[in-house]
């Protein structure tokens, strides 16, 4: 079922802005209400500015549904490269995951996927509320 979102992670990496790292990330996430989204990192000359494919996937699911939205489940995949969201990228995803840290995280690890839940990347996401 995560190849799916891996597929669509991977062809949304081809778009990547990176021209300083040359690590094309590529992100898609599905929400509950069954939409589909991608994003890609975005870099920027000035790094502190740069863009991860995690957030800005996040952002045009925002902008689609509305702040309420919840990730049932996603995926990041950079070609050459394998490894699960940032630290940055996980507090963010935790302001729009399932209860519990419930939502599926999908990333390649030794060629494979591997499927986490945010709670488990991200035991002591920061809360206000």
């Amino acid at each position: 079922m995560a190849e799916d979102l891996l597929e669509l992670a991977r062809a949304a990496a081809a778009h990547a802005h990176a021209p300083y790292s040359g690590c094309q990330v590529g992100c898609a996430l599905e929400t509950v209400a069954g939409g589909h989204f991608t994003g890609v990192n975005v870099e920027n000359a000035s790094y502190g500015l740069t863009l991860c494919a995690e957030r800005v996937a996040v952002g045009l699911a925002v902008t689609s549904e509305g702040p309420g939205l919840r990730i049932a489940r996603l995926a990041v995949v950079c070609p050459g490269l394998e490894f699960a969201p940032c630290g940055a990228c996980r507090q963010v995803l935790a302001e729009f995951a399932l209860p519990g840290g419930a939502t599926e995280v999908t990333f390649l690890s030794g060629g494979r996927p591997v499927v986490r839940t945010l709670a488990e990347l991200l035991p002591e996401a920061f809360h206000l509320v």
